[in-house]
């Protein structure tokens, strides 16, 4: 009986780590953009100013592409009616930061030399984009001590 709560754990753990993903409103493979077309992260998603959010990308970088590419499927239709509408997907979040940290996709790419799977997993890989990663202070503080960067409280939760 004590390897119950032990076991118990380890299922915890292995259905956290199988996240299913978000049901988005028009389906998105990283995958085939990022992989087999080889498309960089920036090309959809710019990188934002310290700070800011870095975006999920307008209809009109997706349309740059699209008005010419698969113009006949149904969820390229439907991409440009929220184009034509002058509106984005409502696309579904994958990674949340608190409000009260202060994040900078543009520091941990540069001067860190973080790329995007460091933090967001193998999206390369990914048909359907879910958590593969938990970000969680713990997770940042483990990355941070590993590369000497700053623990200091107030270099993530307080503008520079």
């Amino acid at each position: 009986m004590a390897k119950l709560p032990w076991v118990s754990g380890l299922i915890v753990i292995a259905a956290l780590a199988q996240r299913p993903a978000p049901e988005q409103p028009l389906p998105f493979s990283h995958k085939h953009h990022a992989s087999t077309l080889g498309l960089a992260c920036a090309k959809c998603h710019p990188v934002a100013d310290p700070g800011e959010f870095a975006g999920l990308p307008p209809t009109a970088t997706c349309m740059e592409c699209h008005k010419a590419i698969k113009t006949d499927s149904p969820h390229i239709q439907k991409l440009t009616a929220f184009h034509k509408d002058g509106a984005d997907v409502p696309w579904k979040r994958v990674y949340r930061i608190p409000d009260y940290v202060f994040f900078s996709h543009k520091e941990h790419l540069s001067r860190a030399k973080a790329n995007c799977e460091t933090c967001h997993g193998p999206v390369k890989e990914s048909a359907a984009l879910r958590r593969e990663k938990e970000v969680s202070m713990g997770a940042c503080m483990d990355c941070h001590r590993a590369n000497q960067a700053s623990i200091a409280c107030n270099f993530c939760h307080e503008q520079r």
